[in-house]
């Protein structure tokens, strides 16, 4: 049984909202659906330009915790610091909680410059962050807020982190 398309991209944006699982009542982000069939009749209700389905889907989805290491790549670069994108989500690291280091600003490069290090931090970096803080919003996910760190031993640009073990090796 197929559904057509338009229907099964509608509902993959509805429900990459957060969902209660009623086993452990803990909040997920479905990142995307594996997959989807209908249960029953649709509705259409007078007035109302939906049709409502029942349905009964399978979904990988994903679920911060604080203090859980994950990867992300730089998508923007601010004078506060960087947004890291992660799935779903940006989070923000803090130029506290980048290097310790003084950094320089260079907003028109897109790129955040160590003073002492001379390490740099661009759009479009690969780095290794911890979650520090999480407020997830179950209205709107992309409103979320994401606090992050990578000053912590095995932290930071991969980059850096892929020299610094073939060194050590």
């Amino acid at each position: 049984m197929h559904l057509n398309i338009f229907i099964i991209l509608k509902i993959q944006i509805l429900v990459r909202l957060f969902e209660e699982d009623t086993k452990d009542n803990k909040k997920y982000i479905i990142i995307a659906i594996l997959s989807l069939e209908r249960i029953g009749d649709g509705r259409i209700i007078p007035g109302d330009g939906g049709v409502y389905q029942r349905i009964k889907f399978e979904a990988l989805t994903f679920k911060p915790e604080l203090q859980e290491v994950i990867e992300g790549n730089i998508v923007e670069v601010k004078e506060f610091g960087a947004f890291v994108r992660f799935g779903a989500l940006d989070g923000l690291l803090h130029i506290s909680q980048i290097f310790d280091d003084r950094f320089d600003i260079d907003l028109e490069n897109k790129r955040l410059i160590g003073k002492e290090s001379k390490k740099d931090l661009r759009l479009n970096d690969r780095v290794r962050v911890r979650f520090v803080s999480l407020s997830l919003n179950e209205d709107n996910v992309r409103e979320s807020k994401v606090g992050l760190t990578m000053r912590q031993p095995g932290l930071g640009k991969l980059d850096y982190l892929e020299k610094e073990a073939a060194k050590n090796a």
